[in-house]
Parts: C-alpha cells; structure tokens; sequence
C-alpha cells in the first residue's frame, strides 16, 4: 500500500514517495544557485531545529540497521546453541535505548561529573564485594566437596554404605528444597519455555553424580575424584566455547592449565600399584579400566550440566535448580543401583545416620557455591576452584587416616593449591585498579572540549 506525506511551506514544497523523491520550488523560474548565496541549516534557536535529526541519531541509524550487523548477529545466533533470542532482542532495545538517552545522559554528567565519579566509584565498590562474596561461596563449596570425599570413604569403610545408596538418600533429603521456589511463588518445574532445558540439566547433573559415585566401587574414592574433576574443568572450557561461545583469557587458561597438570600428577600411579598383579589379572584390570571410564562419563555429564545451567542463569534461581537436580538424582539413583545390582544397607546407628546428614549438609552447601557462582564466572573457572577438593581431602585424610601421601601427590596438590591462589588473585586484586582506570578515562572524556 502506497502512502504520500506532503509537506508544504511559503518556499518549496517536498513530495515524498515510497520510491521516489522530487522537489517543487514555487519561483516561475528554475532554480539555480547564485553566487554567494549559501544554504541555510537550522541553527539552535531556529524553528524546525529541534525536529531535525543529529548527525549521532542518523549514524546511530545506520549502524543499527546496516546488513553487515544484521548479517553478523544471524551468524552468532546460528553459532549460539543455547542462547535465547529474547535477550538478544532485550539488548538490542537496550542498544537503542542507551542511544536515545545518551544525549541527556552526557548533559546531566557534564552538570554532575562529580556525582558520575561517585557513582562509578560505588559501582565498583559493589562490583568488588560482589566477586569476593562469589569466590568465598567457591572456597567454601571446595571445602564442602573435600568433605564429602571423606565422609562417603568413612560411609563406605566403617558402614559399609554403598556410594549409590548414599546419593541416593542424599536426594531424598534435597527434596525439601521445593519450598524455596514456592515461597517465591515460582513453578518448581522452571519457567514456561524453558522446562526442557531445566529437565535436560537436571538429568546430566544426576547422570553425573550416578557415573561417578558408581566409579566409587571400581576405583579408589581419591582416583575417582580427580579424575572426575579433571575432565570437568577441561570439557567444560571446551563446551563452553563450543555452545555458548565463551573463551577463556590467556591468563586464565594457563593457570587452569597448571591446575590440570597438578590433578595428572595426583593421577600418577604408586609403586605399589605399578607391581600389583592388576597389570596381569585381566578381570581386575577390566574393572578399573570401567572405573576410570565411569569418572570420565562423569565429567562429561557434570560439563554439559555447567554450560546448561549458565544458558538458563536469567531464568531459573539456585533454588529451583536445586529441586530439579533432586528429583532427577531420587529417579536415577535406583536405576543405577538396579543395573550395578548393589545391595541396599540401611544405617543402623545414630552415628551412621548423622555422617549421612552430614554428608547431604555438605552437598547442598557445595551446589548452592557452585551453582551461584555460575551467574557470574566461566563454567571452567568454576570447576577449576573445586580442585581445591582434593588437597583437602588429602589433609581430612592425614587426619582420620593417617596414610602417607607420595612425592607426585603432594607436587600435586601443591601446584593445584596454587593455581587455585593465583586464580582468586587476578580476579580480586586488580578489581579496584580496574575500577580506578575506567572512573579516570570516563572523568577526562567528560572535561574534554571534544565530546
């Protein structure tokens, strides 16, 4: 459907076509410019200058509806497997938004520059306090996960509690966990839209925990971990890359590459087991080749957990995530103990019944750490500060069993501690200098004459 807008004034009239666009002087003669006489722009004061449009809006214009950028952010939504088109929708009315009000945004800065600084300072003061609050609750899920190492060995050795039994009275226990999203008035099954994704995350954080609390009954507890760690934390930098398009920095990968070599150094095998006959019994040397591939699985599974949850952090809280990995853990953990026919042992002591509440405590605490984190931090990096969990299941260890560790573990151990120091320590520590850097660029834009 054409439409035509006339637009008449004592001195031309401008007809406007869908196609075409032609000017009508109202002088008898044909114009033709003489010299000396110039064009007239509206100047400030002018009628009409208010109505017409900066030189900033029509490039702002341009940008936003040019091919190259609609070409590009087809692409990167092709690329982006869970990604979601209302955020990218959400940012680009943001984008346009920030443009409309970035002129009176620059006029209130230039009348309160003083304000902006302060205002950017405790922009960065929140920011800081914010990151240390996250990688306290990451410490603090590391030290969870070393508990947990230890009591499911004591459950093992003094009660003779399988793994898969443990976990799954442990999400039993978590189940309580639904009264979070319903006092928020939120659907413990997720958002409408995003239930499938919720389902698929919960069942690969169960298949995860069912892979590697069955590798328990193949390898030892301390080998089975590590490994499980391990192929956590390198899987998930490569998913993260692959499905969500998020690339770890230079420093960052190197020092998660150290961590990973201390964690291959733990692996190394002890005299004693290079000249057990595990290398010539072939049914022992089938089970610990399942066992290894058990935790492998696992950190496959817990990956793919990571990355799913860093897709839905926008739309589903730790609460409901929690829940949903429960109910997940309560329907795959008799499956699992049905296929590896491991017998059910009920605690039959008080004693056995609070090392089995305490290890649920630990596991909830680990998860809300985790989980939380994952709001803010690369997958990666999240599961490369729960390495942390081996040193301190190697000193729980020298505390309830006194078993000497090897050179190789405690170089180990040692480069995994570190790795993990220096990790918090370039987060945190340039957080302020950072903060400082950007408030001072931002002061001296604003007192430039050329804005």
């Amino acid at each position: 459907m054409e439409s035509t807008h006339l637009l008449n004034t004592s001195k031309k009239r401008v007809k406007i076509h869908p196609h075409t666009v032609t000017a009508k002087y109202a002088t008898q003669a044909p114009y033709s410019p003489q010299p000396g006489v110039h064009a007239h722009f509206p100047q400030p004061g002018d009628e009409g200058y208010d109505d017409a449009p900066s030189f900033e809006d029509f490039g702002s214009f341009l940008e936003e509806t040019s091919d190259k950028k609609q070409l590009t952010e087809s692409r990167k939504w092709r690329l982006t497997v869970f990604g979601s088109k209302e955020k990218d929708t959400a940012n680009k009315l943001q984008t346009l938004g920030g443009a409309e009000g970035s002129e009176g945004g620059a006029r209130a800065a230039k009348v309160s520059g003083k304000g902006v600084g302060e205002q950017l300072a405790s922009f960065g003061e929140a920011s800081v306090s914010a990151s240390r609050l996250t990688w306290v609750g990451l410490l603090g899920a590391a030290l969870a996960h070393g508990c947990l190492i230890v009591l499911t060995r004591l459950a093992s050795e003094r009660f003779r509690l399988g793994p898969l039994f443990l976990l799954l009275v442990r999400s039993i226990v978590q189940l309580v966990s639904v009264a979070v999203p319903l006092h928020r008035g939120e659907n413990p099954l997720g958002p409408q839209g995003y239930r499938l994704r919720l389902l698929c995350y919960g069942v690969a954080y169960s298949l995860s925990l069912c892979c590697a609390y069955a590798s328990l009954t193949f390898v030892s507890p301390g080998d089975g971990t590590t490994t499980w760690r391990l192929a956590t934390t390198a899987l998930s930098a490569i998913l993260a890359f692959l499905l969500l398009e998020e690339r770890l920095g230079l420093a960052d990968g190197i020092t998660i590459a150290a961590g990973l070599c201390g964690l291959g150094l733990v692996l190394l095998p002890t005299a004693d087991e290079s000249n057990s006959d595990a290398q010539t019994d072939p049914v022992k040397f089938w089970r610990g080749a399942f066992g290894w591939s058990l935790s492998a699985l696992a950190g496959l599974w817990m990956a793919l957990a990571l990355v799913g949850y860093r897709s839905l952090k926008e739309r589903v809280g730790v609460g409901t995530a929690l829940f949903t990995v429960s109910w997940t853990g309560c329907v795959l953990a008799p499956v699992s103990l049905f296929l590896l026919q491991e017998g059910l042992s009920w605690p039959m002591s008080a004693e056995a019944w609070g090392l089995v509440l305490g290890l649920a405590a630990c596991s909830v605490a680990a998860f809300l750490g985790m989980t939380h984190a994952l709001t803010r931090l690369h997958p990666s990096l999240v599961s490369a500060s729960q390495s942390l969990e081996v040193p301190v299941a190697m000193l729980l260890h020298l505390a309830v069993l006194p078993l000497a560790p090897t050179a190789p573990e405690v170089v180990g151990n040692v480069m995994v501690i570190l790795s993990v120091g220096w990790l918090v320590a370039i987060k945190l520590l340039p957080a302020r200098g950072g903060g400082r850097r950007q408030r001072e660029e931002y002061e001296e834009i604003l007192d430039s004459p050329i804005k």
